[in-house]
């Protein structure tokens, strides 16, 4: 496995050296995802807008996403996400060659298509469990994959939340499923324990308080907290106004090593990560030493 100081993601032929944490762009193109400032919807030229302005404000990865996956949320026709993905994917790199976008879906053929129209990366909230065809998909594909933990779906996911020991069995299952695609030959593998998918918000805290302990196995981290109920319920305020709590958020889940920070602000994450830098007693030890 790669030590903590050489993690990288092998992106469209270019090292994305991991050796500071990484910022993801959210853009969402759909009508329904629970930030309605996140939403960008048929309109390729808002699409290549948004896509510049999270660049210019310095994203290292823009995350895509056709079908919204917020608790209860309805599935999108398979076509059309595909149809709005493959488009957008042209639309940002006609105008941005170098950017790295990841495929935010849990459908097998919407990630291919997405990979084949020019993305970089797949990111799978579902880590594979509701497409048995997305690890035979990640494997042929050989890119980074972001695996994600759920149980049931969007729909049932919060009805899903009775755990024995939540830490526990949320990272064993990223992990084993994580070395088994690894040895099945995967390269590139990211954990995402996905905070507030089929869990509370106190095991969301649980889970944050403890995210330190998943990255000692080798894989990168990402942390996907932004504007999320965790910080909004716990503050009895709504998602617009969630952005203070979130920026806390990013920097405790820096402090537990995070690798990766997916975010609705990305001025504010990279903010927070520039400030993060500055308090060396505050950095992750390497974990394989």
């Amino acid at each position: 496995m790669k030590t903590h100081s050489t993690l990288s993601l092998v992106c469209k032929g270019s090292l994305l050296l991991l050796d500071r944490p990484r910022i993801m762009g959210i853009i969402n193109l759909t009508e329904d995802s629970f930030y309605a400032a996140s939403r960008v919807r048929d309109n390729q030229q808002a699409i290549v807008d948004r896509a510049g302005m999270i660049l210019d404000a310095g994203a290292d990865l823009l995350d895509l996403g056709a079908c919204s996956t917020r608790p209860g949320a309805s599935p999108v026709d398979p076509a059309l996400e595909t149809e709005r993905i493959v488009a957008s994917v042209a639309g940002i790199l006609d105008h941005f060659p170098k950017a790295l976008i990841s495929i935010d879906t849990y459908r097998a053929d919407v990630a291919k298509a997405g990979i084949m129209a020019g993305a970089s990366m797949i990111n799978d909230i579902a880590g594979g469990t509701l497409d048995p065809a997305m690890h035979p998909t990640v494997l042929e594909l050989q890119v980074p994959y972001i695996l994600g933990h759920l149980r049931g779906n969007p729909a049932t996911m919060q009805s899903l939340t009775d755990y024995k020991d939540v830490t526990a069995e949320v990272f064993e299952s990223l992990l084993s499923t994580a070395i088994q695609l690894q040895n099945q030959g995967a390269k590139d593998i990211v954990l995402d324990p996905c905070f507030g998918f089929a869990k509370t918000r106190e095991q969301n805290f649980e889970i944050l308080a403890n995210l330190r302990h998943l990255t000692r196995f080798g894989f990168p981290v990402m942390a996907g907290i932004s504007r999320k109920s965790m910080v909004y319920k716990t503050l009895n305020i709504n998602p617009e106004e969630a952005l203070n709590g979130s920026s806390v958020l990013h920097t405790i889940a820096l402090t537990q090593g995070a690798t990766l920070l997916r975010v609705h602000d990305v001025m504010e994450a990279v903010q927070c990560v520039r400030l993060w830098q500055e308090m060396p007693s505050l950095h992750p030890v390497d974990p394989l030493r």
